[in-house]
């Protein structure tokens, strides 16, 4: 005959399990989200990244204000930092490191897309505080990049502080005559015309708390002679869709190595702006956010390594190149591409549903295009300009037509290092789906 005591303990003990099985499908079940901004303007004048004809000319002002957007999700246990930044590119390596350390010190978070909208007319971020590489000449420069990362840090701890339980919703919509590209005389020339937003707003009174924007246009609607700090038309556009939907609108530029805006139906960056924006508030509106019912989390990142056609360690290289833009900055790269190309690229499955690609650098639109055909996914979302920068990546048959983003001067990677990543890519989203073994390697 059983105890009375040894019952009473058994009930105890199941009661314990339950409540603790309760407990971890409870955090399992957890979806998130939080947003932030942090001014990041330099506040001196530094040399103004994107425009070769400038050369080291210091800034002179600003326009308008530039920002470090943030939004911050959280997937049951784990979490992503999505950040916008009104710069040319994103944060070097080594900054982009301490960043990544800081926030997960500060705010447990493991995975970030730090990416440039590529205005330029933002500052240069590579010069260090070595001799011939900004240390003396570019004091300023060298400040500034430690006010960068405590504004991209400040950004991303603040919406994680702001995160609350949340509802999502994807969507696209394409776009005709708002960009076209600017490299190929092939017809018809490729162009990535679909905007993609995201959608994030409160469980509690369904409030906006973020709209994230993908679009694939280059910043270049303003003249390279204008020496001014300025977002282009990429603080219009947010400026108007806070203003209509609230909540924290964040711009994650595409894969726009050969797109450039089409501001002739528009006008100048602002009207520019404000249409896309009128394109994000109608596409919103037709989404309808709902509860995540197995919110999840999954990554996977990778350092490639490539050859360069360019031999930078040649000093005639490095004379012309200097001549061309201002010798410290040309310093900085070698001493990047010392070790070859070494591009990154992350993947993150949200939700099982929805793919979240940045790699670093200025990718031609046919890579994210053919990803997305591909991938067959709810919504796939391409960040160029994003954890890192080595410039242009055409397609095979991009860089066999040759010109400006295609040639070895600005696109020194080994051809077919894009194609390489995008396969790559393709076969993490299906791994991370449970559709294909981890083991199984990614075609070259």
């Amino acid at each position: 005959m059983t105890h009375p005591l040894q019952c009473v303990s058994l009930v105890l003990i199941l009661a314990t399990f339950l409540v603790a099985d309760s407990q971890i499908a409870s955090a399992q079940r957890v979806f998130k989200a939080g947003a932030a901004q942090v001014d990041v303007t330099p506040r001196e004048p530094v040399p103004l990244w994107g425009y070769g004809d400038r050369h080291a000319k210091l800034s002179e002002g600003t326009l308008d204000p530039l920002m470090a957007t943030a939004v911050v999700i959280q997937a049951g246990k784990n979490k992503v930092a999505i950040v916008g930044l009104d710069i040319g590119r994103s944060p070097v390596e080594d900054s982009l490191q301490r960043i990544r350390e800081q926030i997960k010190t500060k705010a447990d978070i493991d995975v970030s897309f730090i990416a440039g909208s590529h205005t330029h007319h933002g500052p240069v971020v590579e010069l260090s505080d070595k001799p011939g590489r900004g240390r003396g000449r570019f004091d300023a420069a060298v400040r500034y990049a430690k006010q960068l990362e405590e504004g991209i840090i400040e950004a991303i701890v603040t919406a994680d502080a702001k995160c609350v339980d949340a509802q999502i919703a994807t969507g696209t919509v394409t776009l005709e005559n708002f960009n076209r590209n600017r490299h190929s005389s092939i017809a018809p020339a490729p162009c990535d015309t679909l905007l993609s937003v995201m959608r994030l707003t409160r469980n509690e009174d369904g409030a906006s708390i973020a709209t994230v924007v993908n679009f694939t246009a280059h910043p270049t609607t303003l003249p390279s002679d204008s020496c001014q700090f300025s977002s282009d038309y990429v603080g219009p556009m947010r400026q108007l869709i806070e203003k209509e939907l609230g909540g924290q609108a964040v711009f994650m530029q595409g894969a726009a190595g050969d797109i450039s805006t089409n501001r002739g139906p528009f006008g100048d960056h602002i009207a520019y702006g404000q249409a896309l924006g009128r394109a994000v508030i109608k596409l919103s509106g037709e989404l309808k956010p709902e509860s995540v019912a197995s919110p999840s989390i999954k990554v996977r990142e990778e350092r490639f390594v490539f050859e360069s056609r360019t031999d930078f360690r040649n000093p005639i290289v490095q004379g012309v190149y200097s001549v061309a833009f201002f010798p410290e900055l040309i310093a900085n790269f070698v001493d990047e591409y010392s070790d070859g190309i070494r591009p990154r690229l992350t993947v993150v499955m949200l939700n099982k549903e929805i793919a979240l690609v940045g790699v670093s650098g200025e990718f031609f639109c046919n890579h994210a295009i053919r990803l997305r055909e591909r991938a067959r996914v709810q919504g796939l979302f391409f960040f160029g300009y994003c954890n890192g920068y080595h410039q242009y990546f055409p397609t095979i048959e991009g860089a066999a037509e040759g010109k400006y983003g295609a040639d070895e001067q600005v696109a020194p990677v080994q051809v077919g290092a894009g194609e390489t990543m995008m396969n790559t890519a393709l076969t993490w989203i299906y791994q991370l789906q449970g559709k294909l073994a981890r083991s199984q390697p990614a075609a070259q």
